[in-house]
């Protein structure tokens, strides 16, 4: 999720939208029962603190199946989006994980958010072949395990990492870093990657604490108080974090704070309240004023759903139009016919994909992006703006 920042939750439910846009009424109706159903699946929070990115995930690929329907139809496919809600949860996501693989009609998923969830739920449908196309998850065990089915379009812990180690350093001039994450794979894979590019360039690590606390940092605060940190880093997400940046703030401890990806999202600012300044993450999801391509994805998103879109939004789109792509390239491989998973698993990672909103695509052998963007985002009086970006490679090519 890692950069877990996005994000608005849909108010309309699930069904009504999906029901409009794949079954229709009348004569649609009558033709789509001789069509042969395909569908993509998204997995992400629906439900429960970070639902709003989880929604924004599935409004972005539910907007790439609208526009790829038509293409879909003239080689006699019904395509259909299904949305998994995995409540942030590894467990969860891999049960819905399971049902996605029973369902032979889904060729591909997006999805999870989370990298706690995508890395069970991804090898869950290992086996059966299932093409899971990523568009948040950082951790480098994702792609790191070697499976032929993951693949994302997002960089790696070890790129966000030292990119948020070199902004601490570079930028922020820091000599001695707290370094705080929430426990989870996200949170502590980001944190290490930051503890050891800290230490690499000789900077002083006074701790790497780890932390599932959600409402009383007092004793957290405490120590940090008493080590005088020049800047703290937090590998954790927004709810955490924005009430740890409102007791710091409370505590008069003003130094920077830097996080990853999972604190893009407004409610970071609503969360820390008055805490919300001098603080600083990077994200992998970028701003849509950074894409330039972004400004009709914007206007669509509107139109669908009445809000709108955030970075996570915008990668999941991406991430939607790969996978979709991937299955008319298998398609096309087996004569116009619907692929076997296995034809879209291979299709998808040896694809190249351009015209995306965050640039061409193309993976390398375990499945990272070749080439991304980073971008620190900056926070202060409770206002954001673009900091810097940055291009990052996979350690691995």
């Amino acid at each position: 999720m890692q950069r877990v920042p996005a994000h608005r939750i849909l108010t309309l439910s699930l069904l009504a939208p999906l029901t409009l846009l794949t079954l229709g009424t009348g004569a649609h109706a009558q033709t789509a029962a001789k069509l042969t159903p395909v569908k993509l699946a998204t997995i992400s929070p629906l439900s429960g603190s970070i639902s709003n990115l989880g929604a924004q995930v599935r409004n972005g690929a539910q907007l790439a199946v609208n526009e790829y329907r038509a293409q879909f139809r003239t080689l006699g496919f019904d395509l259909s989006l299904v949305a998994f809600d995995d409540q942030a949860d590894p467990a969860t996501g891999t049960a819905a994980a399971r049902k996605i693989a029973a369902d032979r009609q889904v060729l591909a998923v997006v999805g999870a958010l989370n990298s706690g969830v995508t890395i069970p739920a991804s090898a869950a449908l290992s086996a059966s072949h299932v093409a899971v196309v990523n568009s948040g998850s950082t951790a480098n065990q994702v792609t790191d395990r070697g499976l032929k089915n993951v693949s994302r379009i997002v960089p790696r812990d070890d790129a966000q990492g030292p990119a948020g180690a070199t902004f601490l350093t570079g930028t922020l001039k820091a000599k001695r870093v707290y370094v705080l994450n929430d426990k989870t794979a996200y949170g502590e894979g980001l944190a290490g990657e930051v503890e050891n590019t800290l230490k690499a360039r000789g900077v002083k690590v006074l701790a790497n604490e780890g932390t599932e606390e959600k409402s009383d940092f007092s004793g957290v605060i405490a120590k940090i108080r008493l080590q005088r940190p020049d800047a703290i880093y937090f590998g954790g997400v927004y709810n955490q974090v924005g009430v740890f940046l409102s007791q710091l703030r409370g505590a008069g401890v003003t130094v920077p704070v830097v996080g990853g990806d999972g604190l893009d999202s407004p409610a970071l600012a609503r969360v820390a309240g008055t805490g919300a300044t001098n603080v600083y993450y990077t994200t992998v999801s970028a701003p849509l004023s950074a894409l330039p391509a972004a400004r009709a994805f914007a206007g669509s998103y509107r139109k669908a759903f009445g809000s709108d879109p955030q970075g996570f939004a915008a990668f999941a789109y991406d991430a939607a139009r790969v996978a979709l792509q991937g299955v008319l390239n298998a398609a096309k491989v087996n004569g116009g016919k619907v692929p076997s998973r296995t034809q879209v698993e291979s299709a998808v990672r040896t694809g190249t994909y351009s015209g995306l909103l965050s640039g061409s695509v193309k993976f390398n052998a375990v499945g990272d992006r070749q080439s991304a963007k980073l971008y620190v985002m900056k926070l202060t009086g409770g206002k954001l703006s673009l900091s810097t970006s940055v291009n990052v490679q996979p350690a691995r090519r």
